[in-house]
């Protein structure tokens, strides 16, 4: 049986992987590995995912950075939503109950996975 450090260096690879090969997408398979491998409550994976995401990102960023054209301008409305929206996100995620959230990433995820088959 693996030890607990060890599934957690698991589920961090397969979110880096993740990440890297699709660009996002890392919390996707981190919070329910958190979830239901590593037996972390459901809020304390949801903000762990953030936490563990950000490094995972920055590495990404850098590789795709490095290997093809990046223009800023462009990026930057979506940059500077994205931060508008983690701030408002992060101030609520406080008081949403912990089966909304799941209900809510399960909806995510299915979003995604339909969204992935038809495009």
């Amino acid at each position: 049986m693996l030890s607990d450090k060890t599934k957690s260096a698991l589920a961090g690879a397969a979110a880096g992987i993740v990440n890297g090969f699709f660009g996002a997408g890392g919390g996707m398979v981190l919070v329910p590995l958190l979830i239901g491998w590593i037996k972390m409550d459901q809020r304390k994976a949801f903000a762990s995912s953030v936490f563990i995401i950000l490094p995972l990102c920055a590495v990404s960023a850098v590789v795709y950075l490095l290997r093809t054209e990046f223009d800023f301008l462009r990026a930057l409305p979506y940059l500077m939503g994205g931060l508008v929206g983690g701030f408002i996100g992060g101030k609520i995620f406080g008081k949403i109950p912990t089966a909304l959230l799941h209900r809510l990433f399960g909806i995510l995820l299915i979003i995604g996975g339909v969204r992935s088959i038809l495009c």
